[in-house]
């Protein structure tokens, strides 16, 4: 007997076949393989063989019609993937029913980006087109275009590492900037190739983070043209882009200052350092009384910080065990901050410099964090390979882990949104990109303009590898 059938189904097939001969006018066949399975009259009689009659026909048909199914479901299969090879973040997002306030990523990536020769060590995406830069320690800026998967151009000037990127300036003439171990700032203009169009010397030791400062910050309303700088030399600078002027120089940290985070209306600036401390600056105060509160409940290097957007304040308070009348005003741009340590601490703190959350999980240091737009989660990188998304409305439980590389996840950067202006999308003739949309996270978004969350998510890692997260 088969292996493949049992008794049940191997006796069936036998009185089937019977029946298939009987009925086919093959009494001799029929009868030969009756004796060949000693099949008596009484257990294979006239009406046991008239139900079977019939049964052998019915299966081989079923069998013909569910091969043809199987085939037709195969090309289908082909052609979706084909599809969905094809298609672009932004394509697939129109697609895809889900809510952009609580997309988180998944494993795997939608892109991995291969072309830098040593480890990826920053990224930063374009607030309006699809492109990604990425910076490394073989020297280089890579462009990438993220929805095609593909590297654009590769920018060299750096004579050392590059430590990290940002795209921001003036509204309507966006620059990327760049910073290294050779002690220099670099200006690049995205609308002309990126030429490296200035250089910013005066850091004395390796300039580890640089970002620009929202339009509306004290001295320059609405112009979006500061940038500040955070170096190995102690201390942090504010430049002016347009002149390249260096503006202002804020001391305080005792040792290198890794990581910087400025408010979304540009009036407050969070820094890092390796003297376990993050400190919260006020722009608006000259520089012997900028230093607004310092934050020291870490135990080991501060690597990295993020300022929680309005949207979170709810969930926050609620951590901090406030009551639902005190959550602040969503038009408070600095009320609470989460730092991240190599003490594989995420620390959540209220402007007032108390510790409201401690969050542990991650298995090493902790690179990158950023909260989600939409202001439910907050994400966050490590050494341990994973990007961890903690739920604040669950009092930071950790939700979800991705399996982000192969190596230490050293960076983290989650899309800008864009904000669409109903006026401006109606007339499409102000300085506000195609069908009204602007970027930024304060000033240049007008009042009544809505928040269009973009779900796209970059990390680079020691693997040499920029990953893309995408709906």
């Amino acid at each position: 007997m088969s292996n493949l059938l049992t008794s049940r189904q191997a006796e069936e097939l036998h009185k089937s076949l019977i029946a298939y001969l009987s009925s086919c006018g093959y009494p001799k066949s029929a009868q030969a393989v009756r004796d060949e399975l000693a099949l008596p009259e009484t257990t294979f009689d006239p009406p046991t063989s008239k139900k079977y009659e019939g049964l052998l026909e019915r299966k081989w048909t079923s069998v013909v019609r569910l091969q043809k199914k199987i085939m037709d479901l195969e090309t289908r299969a082909s052609q979706l993937q084909h599809e969905l090879d094809s298609a672009t973040p932004t394509s697939l997002a129109a697609r895809k029913n889900h809510d952009p306030a609580t997309w988180l990523p998944r494993a795997p990536a939608r892109h991995t980006l291969q072309s830098h020769r040593l480890p990826v060590t920053c990224v930063a995406f374009h607030p309006l087109f699809s492109s990604l830069a990425s910076g490394s320690e073989d020297c280089t800026i890579k462009i990438w275009d993220y929805e095609l998967g593909e590297l654009e151009r590769t920018l060299k000037s750096h004579t050392k590492a590059v430590l990290d990127v940002d795209f921001g300036g003036p509204r309507g003439n966006t620059l990327l900037a760049s910073c290294s171990s050779d002690l220099t700032i670099k200006l690049w203009d995205p609308a002309d190739e990126y030429k490296n169009i200035r250089t910013l010397p005066g850091h004395d030791h390796s300039v580890s983070s640089i970002r620009f400062i929202p339009s509306g910050a004290a001295g320059a309303p609405l112009s979006g043209n500061l940038l500040a700088s955070a170096s190995r030399d102690r201390s942090i600078r504010i430049w002016d882009v347009t002149t390249g002027y260096c503006l202002r120089t804020l001391r305080g940290h005792a040792d290198w200052v890794r990581s910087l985070c400025p408010s979304p209306d540009g009036r407050s600036l969070l820094s890092t350092s390796s003297d376990q401390t993050a400190r919260l600056w006020d722009l608006a105060q000259p520089d012997s009384i900028a230093l607004k509160q310092t934050f020291d409940a870490h135990a080991h290097v501060v690597e990295c910080c993020a300022f929680a957007p309005p949207a979170s304040y709810a969930h926050l308070a609620a951590l901090a065990g406030l009551q639902k009348t005190r959550v602040p005003p969503a038009s408070s741009a600095a009320e609470y901050l989460a730092t991240g340590g190599r003490d594989k601490l995420i620390k959540i703190f209220g402007v007032n410099g108390l510790c409201v959350k401690t969050l542990t999980g991650h298995d090493n240091w902790i690179r990158a964090l950023v909260f989600h737009p939409g202001g439910k989660y907050l994400l966050s990188c490590s050494d341990d390979k994973t990007i961890r998304c903690w739920d604040l409305s669950q009092e930071g439980k950790c939700v979800r882990v991705v399996e982000a590389a192969d190596h230490f996840v050293s960076c983290l950067r989650w899309a800008p949104s864009l904000w669409k202006d109903a006026a401006a999308a109606a007339n499409s003739n102000g300085a506000t990109g195609a069908a009204g949309l602007t970027h930024g996270t304060g000033p240049g978004k007008d009042e009544g303009a809505k928040e269009q969350i973009r779900c796209l998510l970059a990390c680079g890692s020691v693997d040499l590898n920029v990953r893309v997260f995408s709906a």
